[in-house]
């Protein structure tokens, strides 16, 4: 091992990891997860969901097709920190501009690499997600583990905040649709699906009023994925439960769970998360099996949904929600990412459900 390039990862619970650093040089604090994915790690790396997380690659061999223009899903990396086993340094793809470690530093991105990674999933899954440290310029586990004791539990952090928009957008595109979108850490897929899907799009903030939405008279409000507590964001809460009866409603990951608690229902915060891109997925309507993309670290409780809400998918992995819809307004979303990028196309169906929902 290189000890000049030494770094370290340092667990919440007190377990050492060390290896090389990589990308940028310095020092990053965040929930350690992990995602199962063999590709998609750029927009992985870019995907607001993954706000405040140092994110480990299960993967041993990452990098391989190094970094493009186009599979980005917001402008900037929204990673605390990413851990591999082994660094691809000549990538080989025709659309690759830099390498991953390049991309990383360039955006100063603490990252470590030789590390176990198998070994470190296997904890997280035992032991549960936890808080972590990343360092390559202090290697004193005494101060990495009074700097991790200060930093704070994602159980009641709003991150949506931090990742949404400041003021509302159009997206490019006309359509027959006029579809107004609340962002709470939204991809950019989704909003291309939607686009082909013949919807007019305009983002808006995640603080954005019920009111005001339904001053803009959409014909339908599209919910987004985002990062952190969905019992955080209250302000998302109340407007959607303004606005259940009076508008289509459709949501995505942290949107389906602030759909679910607007409803009445309750969430939780599940051991280690759902995190990658070959989840099967039960629909209990049509009773087949769907391959998704997932990444949450809650859920909802399908014990607490209230009597006009159905559950309309399952995770196989561990039962726990995968989708529902109510019977008595229009309005349904799912826990999973049917967009993919990266990962399976099996539920793009979704977005044209949520078309004829705005048609009836």
């Amino acid at each position: 091992m290189n000890k000049s390039n030494s770094a370290i990862l340092l667990l919440a619970d007190g377990r050492i990891f060390e290896g090389q650093s990589f990308g940028y040089q310095g020092e990053t604090t965040g929930e350690v997860c992990f995602n199962t994915g063999m590709t998609g790690y750029q927009e992985i790396l870019t995907d607001p969901s993954y706000c405040r997380q140092i994110v480990t690659m299960t993967s041993p061999h990452i990098g391989n097709y190094g970094i493009n223009e186009e599979d980005i899903e917001s402008e900037n990396i929204q990673v605390a920190g990413f851990v591999i086993k082994e660094e691809t340094m000549t990538p080989s793809n025709w659309r690759s501009t830099q390498s991953l470690g390049e991309y990383l530093k360039k955006n100063k991105i603490v990252g470590i690499k030789e590390i176990d990674t198998r070994s470190l999933t296997r904890h997280i899954r035992d032991k549960g997600a936890m808080n972590g440290i990343i360092s390559s310029k202090d290697l004193d586990i005494h101060s990495l583990e009074k700097k991790l004791k200060k930093f704070p539990d994602m159980n009641g952090l709003d991150l949506a905040k931090d990742v949404t928009t400041q003021k509302k957008y159009k997206w490019p595109g006309k359509g027959r649709y006029k579809v107004a979108v609340i962002d709470f850490g939204i991809k950019k897929n989704i909003l291309r699906l939607l686009s082909d899907a013949g919807c007019e799009l305009t983002v808006f903030p995640a603080s954005i009023k019920a009111e005001d939405i339904l001053s803009f008279e959409p014909d339908g409000v599209f919910l987004s994925n985002g990062p952190g507590d969905p019992l955080a964001v209250t302000y998302g809460i109340e407007t959607v439960k303004k606005l259940l009866g009076k508008v289509p409603l459709f949501g995505i990951c942290l949107g389906h769970q602030i759909l679910a608690l607007a409803l009445g229902a309750s969430t939780f915060k599940l051991k280690f998360g759902h995190r990658g891109i070959n989840h099967p997925v039960r629909n209990n309507e049509k009773n087949t099996v769907e391959i998704t993309s997932q990444n949450h670290g809650f859920a909802v409780d399908l014990d607490s949904l209230p009597p006009n809400v159905i559950s309309t998918h399952i995770n196989l992995n561990d039962n726990t929600s995968g989708g529902i819809r109510c019977t008595d307004i229009p309005a349904f979303s799912v826990q999973y990412h049917p967009e993919s990028s990266p990962g399976p196309h099996d539920s793009r169906y979704l977005f044209n459900q949520f078309i004829e929902m705005m048609n009836a």
